[in-house]
């Protein structure tokens, strides 16, 4: 795979002019699927570009995706159709309690998990991930006593930034927990199609009692590199609870764009071997970023199970500001300081390892070439 970045691209315009690898905001530099580009292409050639509405033949390429990929079957009056993911947490929060209620999510996390419910005026209720030998996970009682004072939980599942896949135990666990508290659960599962070993269960699927008490964030455009053209969706099973979300989402949630619509259904029916050769790619970059990472003094990082991003740890290196150390040594990356509050994530960064093989290695050796001491070399 290879490409030519695009002028207006968010990522890569940061840097403009300077030598700088950007590695930081997760879309990859890989073109859409042919059939996907196609598509648009047809779409395009029509002329007409006014309000758009899902197609059954949308709606029948998402029901097989969920059947193929997830054993699940979703009624289509379950789909709410939304203009991108982070809207999604926006509406979630709208939709579930009042001014003042908590929404918990566990650290470190996407940064819209932690400014959608300040913006929606919740009150935010944080706890960290913790790490040992065997890489992040859950504690599972001090979730039980944060989670108390919650309505809503939002999950990431797969996680941005850490990159776990969790396993059907810790959904159960977490389940019992969102029973035993009466929550709502809000599960952003955008990475799911992107998860290099094993198959991704969604939360919803463990039980109809699981199923009725949570909202499913799903979209295509991770997984197809088509972010920019904002196409996602809600996958909500209990109408009580998908009415909520709708009138939630009136009058500032706008229609999808007709491009995305006409993206996310070639992405979903004729995407399905670009994706597997994307696996393959990514399979290989992840693996090379944990050895290259883990052989540099001063850096350490877990295994990569889903997602194309690496959550390191660079506190062996003495430094304040990781971020900027390595944006001197010519690699963008994001800081860690995003994903959580506090002072807890300041030694950490985030690489986006959806790029070309030769620009990994690149960046990699710069990243090399940054000394334990923390000086650029």
């Amino acid at each position: 795979m290879s490409f030519t970045p695009s002028p207006d691209s968010l990522r890569w315009g940061r840097y403009a002019g300077r030598d700088v690898i950007p590695l930081w905001v997760a879309d990859m530099d890989f073109p859409a699927p042919p059939a996907v580009v196609e598509a648009l292409q047809q779409r395009i050639g029509g002329g007409l570009f006014g309000y758009g509405t899902p197609q059954p033949s949308l709606v029948e390429a998402i029901v097989a995706h969920c059947a193929r990929e997830y054993d699940w079957a979703i009624d289509p009056a379950w789909l709410v159709w939304l203009p991108g993911l982070v809207s999604g947490l926006h509406v979630a929060c709208r939709t579930v309690g009042k001014a003042g209620d908590g929404v918990f999510t566990a650290t470190p996390i996407y940064p819209p998990f932690l400014s959608a419910p300040v913006e929606e005026q919740r009150r935010l209720l944080t706890l960290p991930l913790v790490r040992d030998e065997a890489g992040w996970g859950w504690d599972f009682a001090a979730t039980d006593a944060v989670m108390k004072a919650a309505r809503l939980f939002l999950m990431c599942h797969p996680h941005n930034p850490v990159g776990r896949v969790w396993r059907e135990d810790e959904l159960w666990q977490l389940a019992a927990l969102a029973e035993k508290h009466d929550l709502i659960v809000c599960s952003d599962e955008i990475h799911c199609d992107l998860t290099l070993n094993g198959r991704h269960r969604p939360f919803a699927t463990l039980s109809p009692e699981i199923a009725v008490r949570t909202i499913t964030l799903m979209a295509p455009s991770k997984t197809f590199n088509i972010a920019g053209l904002g196409c996602a969706f809600a996958i909500i099973p209990d109408a009580a609870l998908r009415r909520q979300f709708n009138a939630a989402m009136h009058g500032i949630v706008p229609h999808i764009n007709v491009l995305a619509l006409a993206a996310g259904e070639a992405a979903y029916r004729a995407g399905g071997m670009w994706r597997q050769e994307l696996l393959v790619t990514l399979r290989s970059h992840a693996a090379r970023v944990e050895q290259a990472i883990n052989a540099v003094p001063g850096l350490t990082m877990t295994r990569v199970e889903a997602t194309f991003l690496a959550w390191i740890d660079c506190s062996g290196l003495g430094v304040e500001h990781p971020a900027r150390l390595f944006e001197q040594a010519g690699v963008g990356l994001s800081a860690g300081s995003d994903f959580g509050p506090g002072q807890a994530y300041e030694q950490f960064v985030r690489l986006n390892f959806g790029t070309t093989g030769p620009l990994l290695d690149e960046a990699l050796r710069r990243i090399e070439n940054v000394g334990a001491g923390g000086t650029a070399n």
